[in-house]
């Protein structure tokens, strides 16, 4: 069932929303210091490309906070806001529930992305 959600997920919203990471990956990789920032967006958008069969744990200390912060004002809230948007379309119908339901765990995952594992 993972594999079959994963495609059909691609195909409704995963493209978007794992080019969206991509493209702030990107923005972020410009600097140096953005690197490592940059980084955890490449790896955030290989999960929003198939996130069927994956889960988020939430965790990190005061360093990770202050980076969610950072990340937040900068890239955090345009990234949740579509994800949301998105979620919330695909919840209209009974069918699109399951995707919505992952888009809203990556709203979530946009919001603190720092101290996040993928397991």
């Amino acid at each position: 069932m993972g594999c079959i959600g994963n495609v059909l997920w691609f195909i409704f919203g995963g493209f978007i929303s794992g080019l969206s990471w991509a493209v702030a990956g990107c923005l972020w990789c410009i600097t140096i210091v953005g690197m490592p920032v940059g980084m955890q967006c490449f790896k955030f958008a290989a999960l929003s490309f198939f996130p069927f069969g994956k889960e988020v744990h939430y965790g990190g200390g005061a360093g990770s906070m202050l980076l969610n912060i950072i990340w937040m004002i900068v890239s955090g809230i345009p990234l949740a806001i579509e994800s949301a948007v998105i979620g919330a379309l695909l919840c209209v119908t009974i069918v699109g529930i399951p995707f919505g339901m992952q888009q809203f765990k990556l709203a979530k995952l946009a919001l603190m992305p720092f101290g996040a594992e993928v397991y």
